[in-house]
């Protein structure tokens, strides 16, 4: 399994270091490798301001606040588009907002590298069909794969 992860730093306010680009290409290869994912992978992460995400979250999904991340999956039921280029599949776009992101890491008590991987997880998930909104159940399944993503990056709770 192998990632083309394109990260693109949109924002200002949080500095955006090696180590952390370095985590979130680690946090897709690891949701891929948790889900038995074998093919090449395409994925777009932008890191965005808190203002940019609520435009994007009240454009496409008409709820007028921000948030701490958005994805914006390419594939329905395990069907991706190919890269004629890369020759990878195009999971689809991350957009990860750095100011939340900062916030929620001190609300729940932990580094602010462990909440921007666990977005980072949480987006992946969705790129691969998973999705939490729609009953309980689906929530504690995805809930489960994210801590098992987590463990493989040794950032449990």
């Amino acid at each position: 399994m192998k990632i083309k992860a394109t990260i693109t730093n949109s924002q200002r306010k949080i500095k955006v270091t090696t180590a952390l680009r370095e985590l979130i290409v680690l946090a897709c290869e690891k949701t891929l490798e948790s889900e038995q994912f074998s093919d090449i992978a395409e994925v777009n992460i932008t890191l965005v301001s808190d203002n940019r995400i609520k435009e994007l979250n009240r454009d496409f999904r008409n709820i007028n606040r921000s948030t701490d991340v958005l994805s914006f999956p390419m594939g329905e039921n395990g069907i991706y588009d190919l890269n004629p280029e890369t020759g990878a599949l195009m999971l689809g776009d991350i957009v990860l907002s750095l100011e939340h992101a900062v916030a929620q890491a001190e609300e729940f008590g932990h580094s602010f590298e462990r909440e921007a991987a666990y977005l980072t997880v949480h987006s992946m998930l969705h790129l691969l069909g998973y999705d939490h909104v729609n009953s309980i159940e689906e929530q504690k399944v995805m809930r489960c794969h994210e801590e098992q993503v987590m463990e493989l990056l040794d950032l449990r709770r």
